[in-house]
């Protein structure tokens, strides 16, 4: 499974451990950046990952800043983005079983490695249960159609 991944200098040490960790795992990474401690624009790096997610080169996305905010909005500017922000793993769980979100952001200043792993096991590992909540992620899709032009 290929999974985009991107960050900003605020999100840089997280993001080289989550690599590492889901490479491990077997997981194909596409690495949109940063890689670099410089001061840079989230949006550069957040956008190219949305894309791919919404185009379906990637079947999920990762976007780490300071507080995982930006990134996240940034992720729901992109048609056909669901990007949740969370902080911990029952939210990430329950993000894809009721909305089926295909990005997920945090911060680096809000979370360690040890919670970063349970909230990305969560978001990777829980299947969209859809019934009633696949008329609600349609209702998002259908907001999508009338106001992305």
């Amino acid at each position: 499974m290929k999974i985009a991944i991107a960050c900003d200098h605020g999100g840089l040490v997280l993001k080289k451990v989550l690599v590492e960790y889901l490479k491990k795992q077997e997981y194909e990474i596409c690495d949109f950046g940063t890689d670099s401690a410089t001061s840079c624009d989230y949006p550069d790096f957040a956008l190219p990952a949305s894309e791919a997610v919404a185009s379906g080169k990637c079947k999920y996305g990762i976007l780490i800043c300071s507080t995982g905010i930006g990134v996240s909005i940034v992720a729901n500017k992109v048609k056909g983005i669901r990007c949740a922000h969370c902080q911990d793993a029952y939210s990430a769980k329950f993000t894809r079983l009721h909305n089926d979100a295909n990005m997920l952001a945090f911060g680096q200043k809000l979370i360690g490695e040890g919670i970063m792993f349970d909230i990305v096991n969560a978001f990777l590992h829980t299947e969209f249960e859809g019934g009633r909540h696949q008329n609600r992620v349609q209702k998002i899709a259908n907001i999508e159609e009338k106001y992305f032009k």
